[in-house]
Formats: structure tokens, C-alpha cells, sequence
């Protein structure tokens, strides 16, 4: 049945209208802040609600305590046990999911139009009645470090994680998300509950309802079900900017693997940035695809590189830059010089007319395909409300990038893209 909603939601999401506002929004009278993309040709509804429950407020002894908060929403409520609320959503072919990242947590919701009375109610239940059972908690326990193991053995995976340590030093985005081996193994239920007491608020909240529904009645729905949900007394704790600039350091790691693999990366910055447009232009060109400088020098001319891309990986509270090549491990050091030297390059040398058109024309064009599907929409709003970009940020995208030089590319390249500035990690032999 899930696979049949992720179907329906593939096959009849159509894009945003071209014209008029991407969604309404409104304050509700508990500081939550609701987003409305009403689609009455769509027969399914997606509810989305973001909270101030992610990792970077993560206490420095209960690293993973957000990561596991949200993994535990769905196994037990005061009204259900975890099997009771699948077995609800499952035989209306629905879904009813919650994970949490770095900068925030998230309910997510999909049903179809005529079930969405009882996906509410289940939604209700998640958010503000979980009950943390302990059977569950030490299964997710044993779930999670279970995953932490194997990801040792994944080398993006080691690499992203020694990178930024690097990057963020001192921050959270410096700590691994889903805490360690031994930080989840401490974990009680405790601090589980108070946890989710602290940061699963309205205020901060976000709450987006993409489908078949409008304004007045999902309004009407959703006050019928939060009567009561309100904010702790305590405000949640800042998250500080982190810094934009951090030293640059190499490090390697040894595993006994047949390639190697290789990330450099640097704080970088964000949408609210005015060098941010032409910054994703400069990414493009230099490592966005098939025609960048990357795939051509290093991999199609010199088959030096399984993989090789740029990054640019805004998020709420900072952004990070980011360059990735899988490569031979015998060719490691003409691999990154390569990649090197493209860096600087682009930072002295405009770009061609013919470089510039491509990566403007797939940016702004590629654009839509973020919207084009409710399941997609329903985050993209939670994450323009979080960053604060407003609701006219997909036409202000476009017009920026459109006015994107190559002066602007070349200049904030020489900022932004200077190797010296990135730091190195290499996971391989």
C-alpha cells in the first residue's frame, strides 16, 4: 500500500503554478507557523511538521539524543503501541514517519484526501504523546549503533565525518548526527522525554500541508487536534553562526581498500548571501555534471577519478563547500592536483560565454523539478520558512542566477574556491 501512495504521488503531483503565491501562511495562536499549498486536482495530502529538535541542540554528554527522540516518535503513543499506529496507517495506505537531522526534526504525513481525518489524529498522537517505551528505545538503540558500525565501512561516509570535525571545530555541525557507538549506548529514557519536552514546541514550529485541502479546513482540523500544545517555559538554546573561515588541515585515514577516496571542503555560505547565486554558478561549472571542468579534466581526460563533483550544501545556521573525488589509489596525488588547480583557476579566469549559458540555463531550468511532486514542495517550504528566504524565493532564485555574470563568477571563485582554503581528508590505502 505505501508503494502505491509513493506511485500516486510520482504520477499525479504536478508542478507549483507559475503564477500567484507557492503557498498561504499564517501564524496560529500557539506560534506555530502554517504553510498551505492547496492542490485540489491531487487526491493526496502531505502534512509536514518541522521542529526545533535536531542534532545541533544535542547536550555535549548525550550525543544522538535528537537523532533517537524522533526514531522513537512512531513506536508507541499513549493511545497506541508502535505496531497498533503502523498497522492504522498502513490499511489506509498512508504514511506516518519521523527522523530528525542536524538542524531540525520532522513529522511527515501522506494520505489520501478521504483518510485524512484519522492521519491527523495519528499525526496528534506522534507529536505530542509519544510514550518512549523502553522495549523500543533499546531496540533503536541497538539499531542505531548497529548502522554506526557498518558506516565505518563506508568512505564518504568516514571522510564526511573527519571533514567536519575539521570545518566546524567547536560547533555542532562538528558532531556527527546520530551521536557515536558509545554516546547512543548512554542514552536514557530520561533524557529522551526531556528532550522532546524541551524542543518538540510550537514556537519555531512549522507546520506544511501540501493537497486537496484549503486553508479553512485544514485550519479548523489542525486547532481541534494541538488545543493545548504550547511552548516549554524555557526558550530553546541559540545556535551560533560558525565561522566562516577555518584553517585549512590534511589528514588521512587508513583502510585497506582497492580506491581511494578524497574530500576537501570549507565553511562556505548561504542563500541570504548575495554572492550566493553566483556562487552556484562558479559550483556548476566547475564540478556540477558531465560538461563541468572536473568530469572533463579529471575523469574523461585523464581517467584519474571514478566520481569527482562540487558541492555548495547550504542549511539553517551555516553552509558548507564541498569537493568529492573517488579515485586509483595510485593516481591520489594527480588526482587532487588537478582538482586544485581548476579550483584557482576558475577564481582567475573569467569564464566562457558557453560555460556561463549552460550553467545558468540548468539552473534556473532544473529548478522546478524540486517542486514538481508533494512530497517535494512539503520540505522546500519548511526549509525557505526555516532560513527565512519567503515565499517568493523560487522567482528570486531565478531572476538572480539569470543575472549572474562572469565577473561575479570569476570574483566570488577567487573567494570562496581558493585550495588553500579547504581542507583535505583522504580515506584509503
Amino acid at each position: 500500500m505505501r508503494v502505491m501512495l509513493a506511485v500516486l504521488l510520482l504520477l499525479l503531483a504536478g508542478p507549483a503554478p507559475a503564477a500567484g503565491p507557492l503557498a498561504h501562511r499564517e501564524v496560529l495562536p500557539n506560534g506555530a507557523v502554517l504553510l498551505v499549498a492547496e492542490r485540489p486536482a491531487i487526491p493526496i495530502v502531505v502534512v509536514r511538521v518541522g521542529l526545533p529538535g535536531g542534532a545541533v541542540h544535542d547536550p555535549a554528554d548525550a550525543l544522538g539524543v535528537a537523532s533517537l527522540t524522533a526514531e522513537l516518535l512512531t513506536r508507541g503513543t499513549a493511545r497506541r503501541s508502535g505496531p497498533e499506529l503502523d498497522r492504522a496507517i498502513e490499511f489506509v495506505g498512508g504514511s506516518l514517519e519521523a527522523g530528525a537531522g542536524s538542524d531540525g526534526a520532522a513529522v511527515t504525513l501522506s494520505v489520501l484526501k478521504k483518510d485524512l481525518a484519522l492521519g491527523l489524529d495519528l499525526l496528534a498522537e506522534v507529536l505530542r504523546q509519544p510514550t518512549f517505551p523502553a522495549d523500543e528505545l533499546a531496540r533503536k538503540v541497538t539499531d542505531i549503533q548497529g548502522a554506526l558500525r557498518r558506516s565505518e565501512q563506508e568512505p564518504e561516509t568516514v571522510a564526511a565525518r573527519e571533514l567536519g570535525r575539521m570545518i566546524f571545530p567547536g560547533h555542532p555541525y562538528g558532531r556527527p548526527a546520530s551521536g557515536t557507538i558509545e554516546s547512543v549506548g548512554k542514552l536514557t529514557r530520561e533524557q529522551v522525554t526531556a528532550f522532546h519536552q524541551r524542543h518538540y514546541r510550537p514556537d519555531g514550529a512549522n507546520i506544511v500541508v501540501v493537497g486537496d485541502v484549503t486553508v479553512a479546513e485544514i485550519r479548523r482540523e489542525l486547532l481541534q487536534r494541538l488545543t493545548g500544545w504550547t511552548a516549554a517555559a524555557a526558550p530553546v538554546a541559540a545556535v551560533p553562526k560558525p565561522p566562516l573561515v577555518a584553517g585549512a588541515e590534511e589528514r588521512k585515514i587508513a583502510r585497506d581498500l582497492t580506491q581511494t577516496t578524497v574530500l576537501l571542503g570549507r565553511p562556505s555560505i548561504k542563500q541570504d548571501d548575495p554572492d550566493y547565486f553566483a556562487l552556484a554558478v562558479a559550483t556548476y561549472v566547475l564540478g556540477g555534471g558531465s560538461a563541468s571542468r572536473l568530469y572533463t579534466r579529471v575523469r574523461e581526460e585523464r581517467g584519474l577519478a571514478y566520481s569527482v563533483y562540487s558541492s555548495l550544501l547550504p542549511a539553517r545556521y551555516g553552509a558548507s563547500y564541498l569537493v568529492s573525488l573517488q579515485t586509483r589509489t595510485d593516481g591520489v596525488g594527480e588526482a587532487v592536483r588537478l582538482t586544485r588547480e581548476e579550483m584557482a583557476r576558475l577564481g582567475r579566469e573569467p569564464v566562457a560565454p558557453r560555460e556561463l549559458t549552460r550553467a545558468k540555463s540548468y539552473l534556473i531550468g532544473s529548478f522546478p523539478l524540486r517542486l514538481d511532486t508533494s512530497g517535494k514542495l512539503a520540505p522546500f517550504l519548511g526549509a525557505v520558512e526555516e532560513s527565512g528566504l519567503g515565499l517568493d524565493y523560487p522567482e528570486r532564485y531565478k531572476e538572480r542566477i539569470g543575472r549572474v555574470t562572469a565577473a561575479d563568477v570569476q570574483r566570488v571563485a577567487a573567494k570562496y574556491l581558493d585550495p588553500a582554503t579547504f581542507s583535505e581528508v583522504q580515506v584509503g590505502r
